[in-house]
């Protein structure tokens, strides 16, 4: 085995220009698929904290039914147990409890639908984006009648910070319309249509005495200390909190639509393998087929002395074992430079709209042990696999007729 290994390697380096080139060519691929990896990767992570740190969160506890009637009735059971068992979750981050129903929204010029929201001003702070996306005016108080609307909302009411609006929502009991003042406290901005233009934010007091909830509430927002709890059914989290008629979703439940396009990801990465596919069975063939035919002679001699067909199989397929480990070396330090520049300064794709979800950062490639690992050991065993072809032809070549094209 050791000398046809060392018999191997001298074979394709005695054509180093052309074992380059091949090298090169099938490295290249590897560097792209790797990198490729790492920026999908990026991107999940990126679209899924755009996602879930907005306003949605990782998690939501809702009544059983809610989500699909909204009916301000179907507040959750027994909150003030639920929320003090969150407190105490270890898998628990933050959590914010949230009353919530459709009105009307009144000022001076104009009229709009829009989603009111009552909020625990200090724990949305802390679980979504909103005081960080202000861009006029200060964060809700506890104990004041302070709203806060999009900036697009805002430009459609035809109002500024100070000026009066006007709440009118249907009551849980027997659904009569109930009315309250509020002041324009704060305009935030996210670049997202839904946010910027169709909700108001109150405390949830004000809320809940609007809509005669006596202190109910219709949702909680959840953020977990590891994002990736969200995406794992098994969690116990859904069981413990999908109880009593209430119901405990993740995020891709949430939003099914993004989920999908983060599942489509694996099909883009399946197109890249068959691509890197094609590009090493050309270059391992073209390279072994044409060292085959320069060495026509050579192998004729060697069978001639009595080496079997086997041995000459054996050469052929550990030459292109040998083509694949160098490549292997090529595309490793080419992805690992190409993904290391480019995660150090990222991908500005901010501004984007992409599956209704607004990217607000850069999007920076993620590198895993596994994408040095994984892919590296692809290369080297289909090198190996697909040297077999070349290997079946040499090995069953006639003495004569190779002694005879040689000469």
């Amino acid at each position: 085995m050791g000398f046809y290994w060392k018999l191997a390697w001298r074979n394709i380096l005695r054509n180093k220009r052309r074992t380059i080139i091949a090298s090169l060519a099938i490295g290249i691929g590897l560097a792209s698929l790797i990198f490729t990896d790492a920026l999908i990767i990026g991107m999940k992570e990126s679209l899924i904290r755009s996602t879930t740190s907005s306003f949605l969160g990782q998690a939501q506890i809702h009544r059983e039914g809610y989500r699909l009637s909204r009916e301000a009735e179907l507040t959750i059971n027994d909150p003030d147990a639920l929320l003090d068992q969150l407190a105490r979750d270890t898998a628990v981050e933050r959590f914010a409890p949230r009353a919530q129903a459709f009105g009307m929204l009144t000022s001076a010029a104009n009229v709009e639908s829009v989603l009111l929201v009552g909020v625990d001003p200090e724990r949305e702070r802390q679980l979504s984006q909103f005081d960080d996306a202000l861009k006029q005016g200060e964060w809700l108080q506890i104990d004041n009648h302070g709203m806060i609307i999009g900036s697009k909302l805002a430009e459609t009411l035809e109002v500024a910070l100070g000026d009066r609006l006007v709440m009118t929502v249907a009551g849980v009991d027997g659904g009569e319309l109930s009315q309250e003042m509020f002041r324009v406290s704060g305009i935030y901005h996210f670049g997202i249509r839904e946010l910027d233009t169709g909700m108001a934010l109150v405390p949830i007091k004000h809320a809940q005495h609007m809509l005669g909830l006596n202190g109910g509430i219709h949702e909680i927002a959840v953020r977990f200390h590891d994002i990736r709890n969200a995406e794992n059914p098994d969690l116990p989290f859904w069981k413990r909190y999908s109880r009593s008629g209430n119901q405990a979703l993740g995020w891709p439940q949430l939003m099914p639509e993004m989920k999908n396009v983060l599942d489509m990801t694996d099909f883009s990465m399946l197109i890249m393998a068959v691509i890197l596919a094609g590009v090493v069975i050309f270059g391992v063939i073209n390279t072994l087929f044409m060292s085959l035919y320069e060495r026509m002679f050579e192998f004729g001699v060697l069978r001639a002395v009595g080496t079997r067909a086997g041995g000459i199989r054996k050469l052929i397929v550990m030459e292109a074992l040998a083509l694949g480990l160098i490549s292997t070396v090529i595309g490793v330090l080419l992805g690992l430079i190409l993904t290391a520049v480019v995660a150090h300064s990222g991908i500005d794709y901010r501004g984007i709209e992409m599956t209704g979800v607004h990217i607000q950062e850069l999007m920076y490639p993620v590198l895993r042990a596994m994408q040095f690992v994984k892919y590296p050991l692809w290369v080297v065993a289909f090198c190996a696999l697909v040297g077999l072809y070349p290997a079946r032809v040499a090995g069953r070549m006639r003495i004569a007729d190779a002694l005879r094209k040689s000469l």
